[in-house]
């Protein structure tokens, strides 16, 4: 898993059925204080994130598990809201 902010929504109307009914949200991985870092790409979302909100995203095979849908065409899912990130001792993220 990583760490990723939802920077934006992606809207398709026309996709593969088995990614209807799910919505999809334009994520960039982040350093551990919400810094992004590279390009965004786009993540299923499995728990009614928002923007701005920084998350934990399982990709590859793990993220075609998480949707139950192993034949599902997702390549990263989100699947969880970060409350709070603690790294070497300090507190670097606190959701607001």
């Amino acid at each position: 898993m990583r760490i990723a902010k939802v920077v934006g929504v992606a809207v398709a109307t026309v996709k593969d059925r088995r990614l209807e009914g799910g919505k999809c949200l334009l994520v960039a991985a982040t350093d551990s204080t919400g810094k992004e870092l590279g390009t965004p790409f786009v993540a299923v979302d499995m728990m009614g994130a928002g923007e701005g909100e920084l998350v934990m995203i399982a990709e590859g095979s793990s993220a075609r598990v998480a949707t139950k849908d192993t034949s599902s065409p997702v390549d990263a899912v989100i699947v969880g809201i970060l409350d709070s990130l603690q790294h070497n001792g300090k507190m670097t993220y606190t959701k607001s």
